[in-house]
């Protein structure tokens, strides 16, 4: 029963996948900080980038789906680091702390970290001696609350009952061993639904509102906010008005969704090659993709205002032609 963390970067998430997919099929809670560097292979090992996001997200082999938290500085680190540890034993699953080399590495200023001593653990659902003798059965992988996450036992609660077999191949809701397909498909779909279910237990989104109302969004994570909150200065001072989303978690909330249907372009800004926050969001969420516009950088270097600044107005200005072509076809 006792809690467990790791930490590495993306050469350990590589090698340590098939495990990460039994933590998430046999739903054994731990934490895994991933300080993100320069890949693949080899890389940049001392330069940062966000690009383990897809890989953590989707790590094993088989259909899996992994919590990520994105905490934007030390102090987020820290709050999220507890926060993970409640989290990956109420959700009875791998959690993804997703921070980076600029965090992990650079001098920042950070608010003072503070603990609460009468703080106690959530350890989520866990069966009592006394549950357990009151019950009539003990299903370790059965969905009675309808959420998706099943009650559990730890070693040595009951000397009769509550124990069960874990392991990494397919089983019943007793946990016995079962390659019957309705079985199966059983376990998957509760997987998913739990998966579901987390979304409205993990860290919410930041919104910051322009100061009148704008077509465009802007959406950004982990260590790129000093740089996002100085570019929306700068770009406010330049007229441009942009509706800002923090994202601090996946699976997102329906305000992720919300946010992207209330504005005509969002800025995806992010920093690695293949643009993987932009692709997590197209294949989770039901939005238009025309409606996302990717901001990349990915030399190894934190992203800068100014950089960020340089890309939307570039990117504005491609969206202002476009805008005018179609009105004079229309014309």
């Amino acid at each position: 029963g006792a809690r467990a963390f790791t930490a590495t970067s993306g050469p350990g998430i590589s090698l340590m996948t098939e495990f990460i997919g039994l933590a998430y099929f046999a739903e054994i809670p731990v934490v895994i900080i991933d300080v993100q560097r320069g890949g693949p292979s080899t890389g940049m090992p001392t330069r940062t980038q966000q690009s383990d996001i897809l890989a953590c997200a989707y790590a094993s082999h088989g259909d899996t789906k992994h919590i990520l938290l994105f905490p934007e500085d030390p102090y987020e680190c820290f709050e999220h680091a507890a926060c993970s540890f409640d989290l990956a034993e109420r959700l009875q699953t791998p959690i993804f702390l997703m921070t980076d080399l600029d965090i992990g590495m650079n001098q920042r200023l950070s608010k003072p970290f503070a603990w609460d001593e009468s703080r106690s653990y959530d350890r989520g659902k866990v069966m009592t001696a006394e549950e357990l003798e009151a019950g009539k059965d003990f299903g370790r992988y059965k969905d009675v609350d309808g959420d998706g996450i099943p009650w559990r036992t730890l070693p040595g609660t009951h000397p009769t009952k509550g124990s069960f077999f874990t392991r990494g191949t397919s089983r019943d809701a007793y946990a016995r061993y079962s390659e019957r397909g309705q079985d199966y498909t059983y376990n998957m779909d509760r997987l998913v639904k739990k998966f579901s279910t987390a979304a409205e237990m993990v860290p919410q989104p930041v919104l910051r509102l322009a100061n009148q109302s704008t077509r465009y969004g802007v959406m950004y994570f982990g260590s790129t906010s000093p740089a996002m909150q100085e570019a929306l200065d700068v770009l406010e001072q330049s007229k441009i008005a942009l509706d800002a989303m923090r994202l601090r978690a996946f699976p997102f909330s329906k305000a992720v969704n919300d946010f992207i249907l209330q504005h005509d372009y969002v800025f995806i800004i992010e920093q690695n090659r293949d643009a993987q926050m932009h692709t997590l969001i197209i294949s989770e969420l039901s939005i238009n993709p025309n409606q996302l516009i990717k901001i990349l950088h990915y030399d190894g270097t934190p992203i800068t205002a100014r950089f960020i600044v340089s890309a939307i107005q570039n990117q504005l200005e491609k969206i202002s032609v476009l805008s005018d072509q179609k009105h004079q076809e229309l014309v």
